[in-house]
């Protein structure tokens, strides 16, 4: 093991690729060479149209391709187990979830039959079981309900409206409502198929899928009351309809009928146990025990022989007719109300198929096609819909049983069908007998599985707070606003804090991993370390108009930079710069000046070879030195600078008496009696003023920086997979605005389509070229150090790729430019100390170190600030 992760290195070494470069290596082809013209398309599908259409007829009616193949040595026994016992759970669920429905339970078989035959024609997941499904039976309650209430069936005796309700009109009528729904839902569901729209399934996350079904579940429960405890409430239906259900329920609490109660109770008790029991024996039985069709059976056969409709007046199914009924057209003028529903049907019963099919194909090793799955289940509600059935799905405790008993092909579904019609044929007038309240145990049970959902609070909280708020969100508007408003609520919020993710993402600055080209976020990883005056900025999600401006907010915070301030006080750096200059361009005219004056009185002093006048020597060297001497021969010499050396004693003011006398060469010398005055800073300020130039060009100037670190910053675009307009236009603000204040701006690890939107953008000119974007972050760094003469570049060890190992050095012309700095302060220093201390008073000679002292400070924090910006 040791050795296998030795062996996995790798070495590159290759040129800095910017998107110029790139393009030139890969040589990226033009939009004409990947779009090829209307022309060629129109040849190819000529030439393809017969190979083109028997793709296309395979891929829509997915049974040409398996049932050839199809094995009855090997498929047909698993397929027949398996259809035989999902056709007997048919019954029993087919006829609770109609009740569901508010239709007569017949037609919960009718929905079992159809749709599992246009299925088998049209499906492409082996292992779903199509029929009545719990939530979508109860939204389609829902609508019948509404539009269909007890209330407009009550029958009139005379003048007179009893409460009495026509039960035959009204089912009749909600049998309408629901092929209408069912019809208009199928077709949504073609049309999305049909235009490969099947990724809207997308949208529904597995926190607000299961949210959904556990708010339903809870409607399901609500809408069973009745029938557990044998009262009538009365049935609302728009948003608030539970709670105003729940409230009537409780209400009619005293005059429950307690032989319904009854039946009730021990019918659920026994499921229960009944349950517990089969999943205990689950690994030893090779099928599970069918529950449901025993219970329902005894059901029938207890209130059949006990009479319990009769003598107990327990509610019980009523006339099943037998056979099928006639196909008939819905009414059309239904669909406009209905709209709003059907897509809700459709959505949701697309989701929870996908769903199932993805984890069984998944698990099988075979792929479902999430369009054709669209269009199958389109074709089964719309067919359904003409024979009076009502929205179907996938079911999962119908799927999970034809996993377990080992179905191989979509053939089982045709083996519970048959089992469906022999029982709505020969069968279903068995069960008139059959008590509600037993029908609704089985659904109260059932919902046991959707209510365990309710741990997925627990888990939220410890994985995702976002997730859990979805989950919530989902849960209470489904509640509060029934089925169809709870879901388009769920999904619009679903929808924002998608939004809301992107406009709000994680915002980074990344460093290098030592030894590596890799470069992760400084905040979360202790070894990464800093490039200097190179910021990196990565966002974790895509650039576009909704976070826009919270990117560049984002970079000035991150980087450290407050552009607005920052070019302001350049400015005043520059406008500083300028007055220095013409400072020192005055200082500099004065100073030729003096020198002109100092020559003019050189040549008249060298007319006189040597001249004593008021006790003052004068003479004048050849190189042009004045020498003044005084009685003890002191003297003074400096290189173009004439000094004046006291010859009288102090004045009653303390001041020394300078030359006087009718020599007018020596009153215009009377210039240098600002040495007197206590400037003594004048010798040499040309020469200092310099030195302070100096050093403050090279901490600052030379460094690329005026009081900041960055001179480079790296705009990782690797999250990004398109950019709109909005975006374009803050990049060239950011660029724009950094460039302001002598910060360079690159971008990195750019996908071929971003490059191309920022082409068609209008994004590159001539100050913003493709030399700007990167084809890696580390290409950007190495091109930053290079441009702006870095020290230091990271580089590859010998051995491996190590392609940024950072470290510090300082090159010799650093060490010299201070050494040399130092050397001239304190040369001046000494010779200031040793030449003046002999021929200035001491009190003189105090205020000049104290001057001088003060300079030799501003030299030494000059020189520090220096030491601090280079290190």
């Amino acid at each position: 093991m040791e050795s296998a992760r030795r062996s996995e290195r790798f070495r590159v070494e290759r040129d800095v690729l910017d998107e110029l470069k790139l393009e030139e290596v890969t040589q990226r082809k033009s939009y004409a060479d990947i779009h090829s013209s209307l022309s060629e398309q129109l040849k190819n599908a000529l030439r393809c149209n017969i190979h083109y259409l028997k793709q296309s007829i395979v891929r829509r009616l997915p049974v040409l391709y398996w049932l050839p193949k199809y094995s009855v040595w090997d498929y047909g026994m698993p397929d027949l187990i398996s259809g035989i016992s999902v056709g007997i759970m048919h019954l029993p669920q087919g006829m609770a979830y109609a009740l569901l429905a508010s239709l007569p339970p017949v037609f919960g078989l009718y929905s079992s039959l159809y749709p599992a035959l246009v299925y088998f024609f049209f499906g492409t997941s082996r292992h779903v079981s199509i029929g009545t499904f719990t939530v979508l039976s109860i939204m389609v309650g829902s609508v019948t309900e509404r539009l269909a209430p007890d209330v407009d069936f009550q029958k009139a005796n005379g003048t007179n409206i009893t409460a009495e309700v026509d039960v035959t009109a009204r089912d009749s009528y909600r049998v309408q409502v629901a092929a209408a729904t069912t019809v208009l839902g199928g077709l949504i569901q073609v049309l999305l198929g049909v235009v490969k729209f099947g990724f809207v399934g997308t949208y529904l996350s597995e926190p607000l899928v299961r949210a959904y079904t556990t708010a339903a579940a809870a409607h399901a429960v609500v809408a069973q009351l009745k029938y557990i405890f044998g009262v009538s409430p009365t049935r609302f239906s728009g948003p608030l309809s539970l709670v105003y259900t729940l409230k009537d329920v409780c209400s009619s609490l005293p005059n429950t009928h307690l032989p319904t109660l009854l039946v009730s109770v021990v019918t659920i008790v026994l499921l229960i146990a009944a349950k517990e029991l089969n999943s205990f024996l689950s690994s030893k039985l090779p099928v599970p025990i069918p529950v449901e069709l025993i219970t329902i059976v005894a059901g029938t056969l207890i209130s059949s022989y006990a009479h319990l409709n009769t003598n107990y007046t327990i509610s019980v199914v009523g006339e099943i007719p037998s056979g099928l009924s006639s196909p008939s057209v819905p009414d059309v003028n239904l669909f406009g109300e209905v709209i709003g529903d059907a897509f809700a049907l459709a959505i949701v019963g697309y989701a929870i198929t996908i769903s199932l099919g993805k984890t069984f194909a998944l698990k099988h090793g075979y792929k479902v096609d999430s369009n054709q799955e669209l269009v199958a289940l389109g074709l089964s509600n719309t067919v359904g819909g003409f024979f009076q059935c009502f929205s179907v799905c996938s079911s999962m405790s119908r799927s999970l049983i034809q996993d377990t008993t080992g179905v191989k092909t979509q053939m089982a579904g045709v083996a519970s069908s048959l089992i469906v019609l022999v029982i709505i044929l020969k069968l279903g007038t068995l069960f008139q007998e059959l008590p509600k309240a037993v029908l609704s145990a089985v659904v109260f049970v059932n919902l046991k599985g959707m209510f365990k959902q309710y741990y997925d609070i627990i888990t939220l909280w410890r994985s995702s707070k976002i997730d859990l708020v979805v989950w919530l969100v989902t849960w209470v508007s489904t509640l509060l606003l029934n089925l169809d408003l709870g879901l388009a609520a769920s999904v619009t919020f679903a929808v924002f804090t998608v939004i809301f993710r992107t406009q709000l993402p994680t915002y980074s600055v990344l460093g290098n991993i030592p030894g590596t080209e890799l470069y992760v976020d400084i905040e979360m990883h202790r070894e990464a370390r800093g490039i200097p005056g190179v910021t990196i900025f990565r966002s974790s999600a895509t650039v576009y108009f909704a976070n826009a401006d919270l990117y560049l907010e984002a970079l000035k915070e991150k980087s450290g930079l407050n552009i607005s301030k920052m070019i302001i006080y350049k400015r005043r750096q520059e406008a500083k710069q300028k007055r220095r200059e013409r400072r020192a361009e005055r200082r500099a005219k004065r100073q030729a000046k003096r020198e002109r004056r100092a020559q003019r009185a050189a040549r008249q002093l060298s007319e006189f070879s040597l001249e004593e006048e008021g006790g003052c020597w004068r003479d004048t060297s050849i190189d042009g030195t004045v020498i003044v001497e005084d009685e003890q021969g002191g003297t003074e010499r400096e290189n173009g600078t004439v000094f004046v050396i006291p010859t009288t004693p102090r004045t009653p003011d303390g001041r020394w008496e300078y030359l006087k006398g009718g020599d007018p060469d020596c009153t215009s010398l009377g210039w240098m009696s600002e040495l007197q005055d206590g400037d003594t800073t004048t010798l040499g300020s040309s020469s200092e003023d310099t030195l302070s130039q100096d050093l403050e060009r090279m901490s600052l100037g030379s460094l690329g920086k005026w009081t900041w670190d960055i001179h480079s910053i790296i705009l990782d675009l690797s999250t990004a997979n398109f950019i709109d307009t909005v975006a374009i236009k803050t990049m060239k603000n950011i660029f724009q605005d950094f460039s302001e204040i002598d910060v360079d701006v690159y971008m990195a690890g750019c996908q071929a389509s971003v490059v191309e939107q920022l082409e068609h953008g209008d994004f590159f000119s001539e100050k913003i070229t493709k030399r700007r974007l990167f084809a890696s972050v580390h290409d950007a760094v190495l091109h930053c150090l290079n441009h702006r003469g870095a020290t230091t570049i990271p580089r590859y060890e010998p051995s491996v790729v190590r392609p940024a190992n950072i470290q510090v050095s300082f090159s010799n012309a650093t060490f010299i430019c201070l050494g040399m700095d130092m050397l001239r302060l304190t040369i001046k220093y000494l010779k200031h100390f040793f030449d003046y201390r002999s021929c200035i008073p001491a009190r003189n000679f105090k205020a000049f170190m104290q001057t001088r002292g003060k300079t030799l400070s501003r030299r030494n924090n000059e020189f520090m600030q220096y030491q601090f910006i280079t290190f």
